[in-house]
């Protein structure tokens, strides 16, 4: 049988419910309008327009703006803007000797950040789930206290990650193997706290990243982190790359110099024993400097290592020199084979921006086959370490705008 029939309850539902993600969608995107421009933008009729308008406004969600004139004459018109104060995501993430808080309003301005230093590599996964619960648990309280509901909070973690099942299945820089992540938090927190994911540190990094570049009209780039390890995300078209089993983006494991250094992973020559913060510590520090001591703040760390580049120390110019290199021969080749616009540079290659650009750019130009290199840039990082949290929080905040109705009246249980 085909034909039409009423609209059941659940279709006209789902309706909605997208129709209220498309205006939020674009307010969000495209900025403030009056509710005749969102009409003409979404294709809504604009009765329909001024019913979800009004739902979003008695959520919190959006709000009256400026009034704005619709040609020489007539009465000016409100226009419709995104209201940040009533729902924030967390992004938290997990590195090797730090754990990092970042919330995000819904306009993405921060409202919340923390920076703990903490022995990851050296503690039991339960240690660590502890700690992060306990963070999220205050950062929730404080926020409720001022009137922001927590949307949900994305963890981002280094390593192969199952996000259907919230798995860190292996992380070798942290020293982690089938870590139940998103199963340990939600039982810390308890039934009252926020939807919890978990997703890999560099592409949320990229997601972090791709929210800066969309601004500038670039849709395609990768985005390379430094951390102790290397890690890579990959924005296509404006869609993260995942690949057929969301393991996309492992560029860290290419091994680009099989007889060189062994790497966390077993293999010899990997691009992060090339251009990791390790490769770095080991070329410009002895090993019994406070540098390479990871009980030390790595903000700090890196701070003493900038002032010795900046005074012209020798092994640390040489060691720069070197992780230079490597990063234009890796970045070269994933130039050829994706085409991006943007190579973004992050994590502790923007501490060292101003002694590695240009080297790189000289270095990745020469390789890359394309003519002007395909057309793409090497770039720093304006995010620095809080890229992947930043990028958490926007991926927390995504289901927001899937279904504002939905996320913000579970907000307020």
């Amino acid at each position: 049988m085909g034909g039409g029939g009423p609209q059941r309850a659940s279709d006209r539902a789902s309706l909605r419910r997208t129709n209220l993600g498309l205006v939020l969608r674009l307010l969000h995107d495209a900025g403030p309008r009056p509710r005749i421009q969102i009409a003409a933008d979404t294709g809504l009729p604009k009765a329909t327009v001024t019913h979800l308008v009004a739902e979003l406004m008695e959520r919190g969600l959006v709000r009256e703006g400026e009034a704005e004139r619709q040609g020489s004459i007539g009465r000016p018109s409100r226009t419709v803007e995104i209201d940040g104060r009533s729902l924030c995501g967390l992004g938290v993430e997990i590195n090797v000797d730090y754990l990092s808080l970042i919330a995000l309003d819904l306009r993405g301005e921060v409202v919340a950040e923390q920076h703990t230093p903490f022995d990851v590599r050296g503690s039991c996964a339960g240690t660590v789930l502890d700690r992060m619960a306990g963070t999220i648990r205050h950062t929730c309280d404080t926020l409720r206290a001022r009137g922001t509901r927590p949307a949900g909070v994305t963890v981002a973690a280094p390593g192969v990650i199952e996000t259907g099942s919230g798995v860190v299945s292996y992380a070798p820089n942290i020293g982690w193997r089938d870590v139940a992540v998103v199963t340990g938090l939600r039982d810390r927190l308890g039934a009252g706290g926020p939807a919890v994911l978990l997703e890999n540190d560099a592409k949320l990094g990229a997601v972090a990243e791709y929210a800066v570049a969309a601004a500038a009209d670039i849709h395609d780039l990768i985005y390379v982190t430094g951390e102790t390890g290397v890690g890579g995300g990959i924005i296509s078209d404006g869609r993260l790359l995942r690949g057929a089993a969301g393991f996309a983006g492992e560029i860290g494991h290419m091994p680009l110099d099989p007889g060189g250094e062994t790497c966390v992973c077993g293999r010899s020559g990997c691009w992060e024993t090339m251009v990791g913060l390790s490769a770095l510590l080991r070329g410009a520090a002895a090993p019994d400097d406070p540098v390479r001591d990871p009980t030390v703040d790595l903000v700090q760390r890196l701070a003493e290592l900038r002032r010795r580049a900046d005074e012209g120390d020798h092994a640390t110019l040489v060691s720069l020199e070197r992780i230079a290199d490597g990063l234009a021969l890796g970045a070269g080749l994933l130039a050829d084979v994706l085409n991006p616009r943007a190579v973004v540079l992050g994590g502790y290659f923007v501490h060292f921006g101003d002694h590695l650009i240009d080297r790189v750019r000289a270095e990745f130009a020469r390789r890359v086959m394309a003519p002007d290199a395909g057309g793409c840039e090497v770039m720093l990082s304006t995010l620095g370490f809080s890229a992947a949290a930043r990028g958490g929080a926007h991926l927390a905040l995504d289901r927001v705008f899937q279904d504002p109705a939905g996320v913000a009246d579970a907000a307020l249980t």
